[in-house]
């Protein structure tokens, strides 16, 4: 794909090293299983029920993540752009009716760092940085989430 309409200078990087390897991390985003345990930020849940991943280019993911206060339901999915096992997957990210050419775009990257994992999550389409109490932050404490399980 060599053209999106989105906003390409919106955008951001968080770079974390997990003491897990990286089948670990690959599993973590490749299996419903282990997905519906952190895919959302605190205060959030993702029902096992509603997760469903197709991890293969052209394949599709979706999910529902439900405020735990007020019930409030936010349907998520994208389809896969690259899938290179076990370092790298591209998706789309949003609701999972946005089209490929409009939805924003992550690039999740895995590095072995001995017995650690160095993940670079790319987000690009919206924009974010620590403390926005929005994407940025939602994504944060989705992988401190995943960090403390």
């Amino acid at each position: 794909m060599s053209e999106h309409n989105v906003d390409q200078t919106a955008e951001f990087t968080i770079i974390r090293i997990f003491d897990a390897p990286r089948e670990q991390l690959w599993r973590a985003w490749t299996d419903p299983d282990e997905a519906a345990r952190w895919w959302h930020p605190r205060g959030v849940s993702s029902p096992r029920e509603h997760v469903a991943i197709d991890p293969r280019v052209g394949g599709t993911y979706s999910y529902l993540m439900i405020n735990d206060d007020d019930g409030a339901e936010y349907p998520t999915g994208g389809t896969y752009l690259e899938v290179e096992k076990p370092e790298r997957l591209v998706f789309t990210w949003g609701n999972p009716e946005d089209s490929v050419e409009s939805a924003p775009r992550i690039t999740v990257t895995l590095v072995e760092r001995g017995n650690k994992t160095e993940m670079t999550f790319h987000l690009v389409g919206i924009p974010g940085f620590k403390g926005d109490g929005n994407v940025y932050d939602g994504w944060n404490e989705a992988f401190d989430i995943f960090e403390e399980r």
